[in-house]
């Protein structure tokens, strides 16, 4: 077989084994490289299939002669072995872009800082209720290769990281969409703030005037970088705070879609997600609604009944009047920011872990307004005292999520909601987010 028929990919989670059975299906000689465990449940479907993989480390004999490499979001472009397969000339993709070569279904991509699960979730979930053939992919739900492989849709709904949009060339959104920019990641960007706008845009390219565009119209970094890129799609802004030219905004309390001069309005009480931050997430998917022409009834319904995913403000449980809430998706500061601004109840927050050069300035106001007290949970809490010790007497340590809940309960009172919403991410004592958000509900229901 020619180098140019052989495809290597990096990492073999949901998004590398899902590539690897799509790359299978369509006569690829495909290898698979992690250079850490494979997870059993992918194991068992590369040693089904026959695809040759291996585990513990990147055999460049078997890598370097691919003439295209597809490798795993979290794999960083800084890393030796895509340096050298750069410096050689082979290209290095994305599952994303991968799969979207074979799929002629409609794709509606949403990325930002924060609010992508949810606005995705919430766009399926509209989709669904309105009868679409809809798959669920990208960064949440199964493989987006996988899907393309072995299901037959007409539309999806994917929620794009930057490090997925990082490489995608000519995969094209057919409705795009931004919800905000703020800085995170930017280990992965030089430290470069404009590097990673630059990420986030790519959500933009190949789109034509038949295209759609969705964006917060609220946000300055976005706006600010629209007056440089004059985008070719027709554009959609949605607004809290504005009306004019806008797509969607709040008017009287009602969430206003105004699309091809068609009005929708709901009162934002009757919305399942509550909070400002889900008011953005609730225009934007509902502009998008409007684009495909879901009929109103559905919208409406969808909104009012909608679930948010697991570890994205997850109401656990009540004990003794005391509320616990699971935000432990909440990774950095802006995810945190929205968390304590929706909270209507005094909060015992629950915040730490590796710190990802935080600037914790910004929620100054927020912590005097909402938090009565305060436990880190992580291994170096040294940052979080120093923010908040002058503002918050009532701060504790913890190092395990049981001990956490324990110590957050002893400081509430009925009425008060414990809110676990880290602003860090997991990696000095759970195995990632999710991990940390089960062992937080698990101690809860102990209680």
């Amino acid at each position: 077989m020619s180098p140019q028929k052989r495809i290597a990919i990096l990492g073999a989670a949901e998004s590398g084994v899902g590539a690897a059975i799509l790359a299978q299906k369509h006569g690829y000689d495909v290898f698979v490289s992690d250079a850490g465990r494979i997870a059993e449940v992918y194991r068992q479907q590369l040693t089904q299939r026959n695809i040759a993989f291996e585990e513990g480390s990147h055999t460049w004999s078997l890598i370097g002669n691919a003439g295209e490499v597809i490798k795993s979001p979290g794999i960083p472009d800084k890393v030796e072995i895509i340096k050298k397969l750069k410096k050689q000339g082979t290209p290095v993709i994305s599952e994303i872009e991968f799969a979207g070569r074979y799929t002629d279904a409609k794709k509606i991509c949403i990325t930002g800082t924060n609010g992508k699960s949810t606005t995705t979730l919430l766009t399926y979930h509209v989709l669904s209720k309105a009868g679409f053939n809809v798959g669920l992919a990208g960064n949440i739900g199964k493989s987006f290769a996988w899907q393309v492989a072995e299901e037959n849709y007409d539309h999806y709904v994917i929620e794009l990281s930057s490090f997925q949009l990082d490489g995608m060339y000519s995969f094209k959104a057919d409705i795009g969409i931004l919800l905000n920019i703020t800085p995170d990641h930017l280990d992965r960007y030089e430290y470069s703030l404009q590097n990673y706008i630059n990420s986030k845009f790519r959500i933009l390219q190949n789109q034509t005037k038949n295209d759609a565009f969705i964006y917060c119209a609220d946000d300055t970094l976005i706006e600010t970088e629209l007056l440089k890129l004059n985008p070719v799609a027709q554009c959609y802004p949605f607004s809290i705070h504005k009306e004019e030219g806008m797509s969607a905004f709040i008017k009287d309390n009602q969430i206003q879609l105004n699309i091809q001069n068609k009005l929708f309005t709901m009162s934002i009480f009757e919305l399942a997600l509550q909070g400002k931050h889900n008011l953005y997430n609730s225009m934007a998917a509902g502009v998008a609604a409007r684009i495909l022409d879901i009929r109103k009834e559905v919208i409406r319904d969808s909104f009012a009944d909608f679930r948010n995913a697991e570890h994205r403000m997850e109401f656990v449980t009540t004990v003794h009047g005391v509320d616990f809430i699971n935000d432990s998706k909440a990774t950095n500061v802006n995810s945190a920011w929205f968390a304590l601004e929706s909270m209507q109840k005094p909060v015992i927050w629950i915040v730490g872990g590796i710190d990802k050069g935080n600037d914790y300035s910004m929620l100054t106001d927020l912590v005097k307004e909402k938090v009565k007290a305060i436990v880190c949970m992580g291994t170096d809490n040294k940052k979080i005292h120093d923010a908040f010790g002058n503002i918050i007497k009532d701060m504790a340590d913890a190092t395990s999520a049981e001990e956490a809940v324990a110590m957050a309960y002893k400081m509430s009172k009925k009425g008060d909601v414990v809110l676990l919403s880290p602003c860090c991410a997991s990696f000095d004592l759970f195995k990632n987010y999710e991990d940390r958000g089960r062992q937080f509900k698990s101690a809860v229901r102990s209680l």
